[in-house]
């Protein structure tokens, strides 16, 4: 019976991986045409599984402690969402009437920053700083996308005027 689960246990391991090396081919793919890509429309649409991707690594290092890796990839991801954002908006294209990339780029900021608040608290807090400081990029970038797609909300800071 020990033999069976020794057994098993060697094909679970090779399982997974297996699921690792899948998992990095995909995000190297995913990098590849996104690097590859001229047009930032295209390269903010591409951002969203390479995003997913990139979190599974990211997640990877954090579950393996490997925390300088999963900072050198969270950084990465920033930077290439500054690419997409610094494209979109270089191109002069009003987010509000013409959303597509301006959009995807923003869900996928959005999701970033949660997965990466559900990361983060599970380190010692005396690690979360740089971590925390790419945070605030990602959320300076999501914030200032929102901006543009949606730039007739009212301001929060103001108080609803009462009609009269």
């Amino acid at each position: 019976m020990s033999r069976v689960f020794r057994i098993l246990g060697i094909i679970a391991l090779l399982a997974l991986s297996a699921g690792c090396v899948l998992a990095q081919d995909r995000t190297a793919e995913f990098r590849s045409r996104f690097v590859h890509e001229s047009d930032p429309i295209h390269k903010a649409m591409l951002l969203v599984p390479l995003g997913n991707a990139e979190f599974l690594e990211i997640q990877k290092g954090f579950e393996e402690g490997d925390l300088p890796e999963a900072l050198a990839v969270l950084q990465m991801y920033r930077d290439e969402a500054r690419t997409c954002k610094d494209g979109l908006e270089a191109k002069g294209i009003d987010a509000e009437r013409h959303p597509s990339g301006f959009k995807q780029l923003q869900i996928s900021l959005r999701e970033a920053l949660r997965r990466l608040d559900d990361l983060v608290i599970t380190i010692p807090r005396d690690e979360q700083a740089p971590f925390l400081d790419v945070r605030k990029d990602i959320d300076e970038m999501n914030r200032r996308l929102i901006g543009e797609l949606f730039p007739r909300q009212p301001n929060a800071a103001e108080p609803a005027k009462k009609k009269e």
